[in-house]
């Protein structure tokens, strides 16, 4: 794997080098405070950065709605060093408030035996990673595993499943979110709207890469799958203000919707938030029947390995 950044421009290679250290001095004072052995002993293996930055495709335009997030995978020892709540909220706080990182950081955080059994399943998400990722920080002795690669019919099977499990449940939650706003019921009408928009990026990752974060944050979901296909991109507008604050709108909606007193969304924002999902799940259905279609090819060809997207 790559250990190089000279790509990337001297302040972004800073900003990555200051999250790795919020990162391992957070995770050093948790399990530090431990009473279980193992616990207390939990290793961070690999930190390793993937997407646009690891790829050099980033956009940096902020000030059009366009800036790429930093996608950081984080490997540990333990299957239970993994819990968010536990181990890295206290971390992702920290780099969110800091000033001198000027960016997104989104983070995932998964065992190494997880990362290793998915690679031998040849899950796409995870063979792109070791294709592209570059780790930042790497205890010796802790490699990945060679990458068997999928049959193209497995690969068919699994992704027609979650298909046809996931983008179904996308519907129920639309008309859930109409109900909602006829009866009144706004906040409602938000947290089905996000939950609608979530469902169809996991639809969507699952079909294409097989593999989805466990992430409610609709923004990090929607940059995993727009650098997967950028005509996904087409499914929210962001030129304006207008168009940026209704998304964080439905970004907040799956929390604050819920249990904040002090969250508001208007009906013209909903309707507009309603039209943005509908069309995302046309591209969404369009992007993946392709992907589908593909794969069935490969499969009926018999083809040993399946297609990469």
């Amino acid at each position: 794997m790559r250990t190089d950044l000279d790509h990337l421009p001297p302040a972004k290679q800073d900003e990555l080098a200051r999250v790795v250290r919020i990162l391992m001095a957070e995770f050093d004072a948790v399990t530090g405070r431990a009473s279980q052995p193992w616990r207390r002993n939990g290793k961070i293996y690999k930190i390793i950065l993937f997407g646009s930055y690891a790829r050099n495709d980033w956009v940096d335009e902020p000030e059009n709605g366009y800036q790429s997030d930093f996608d950081l995978l984080i490997v540990v020892s333990h299957r239970d060093l993994t819990e968010i709540a536990d181990y890295w909220y206290v971390a992702e706080d920290k780099i969110l408030r800091d000033e001198a990182i000027r960016r997104p950081v989104n983070i995932i955080v998964h065992s190494l035996d997880e990362v290793n059994q998915a690679l031998k399943r040849g899950e796409y998400f995870w063979v792109d990673i070791v294709r592209d990722g570059i780790a930042l920080y790497q205890l010796p002795n802790h490699a990945l595993t060679t990458p068997k690669p999928l049959t193209s019919a497995d690969a068919y099977r699994m992704a027609q499943e979650y298909f046809d499990k996931w983008l179904p449940s996308v519907d129920a939650f639309v008309r859930g979110a109409g109900y909602a706003m006829r009866d009144g019921d706004l906040n409602k009408a938000a947290f089905d709207l996000h939950q609608a928009t979530e469902r169809l990026y996991i639809s969507f990752l699952l079909v294409q890469t097989l593999y989805f974060p466990r992430s409610h944050n609709i923004k990090f979901l929607r940059s995993l799958a727009e650098a997967k296909n950028p005509r996904l991109i087409d499914g929210w507008p962001r030129a304006t203000k207008l168009d940026r604050r209704r998304f964080e709108l439905l970004k907040r909606a799956y929390v604050e919707a819920r249990y904040s007193a002090s969250y508001a969304i208007g009906t013209a924002d909903l309707e507009a938030l309603t039209s943005s999902v509908r069309r995302l799940r046309d591209i969404v259905e369009e992007v993946s029947r392709e992907r589908l279609d593909q794969l069935r090819a490969a499969a009926e060809a018999g083809e040993g390995s399946a297609p990469l997207p």
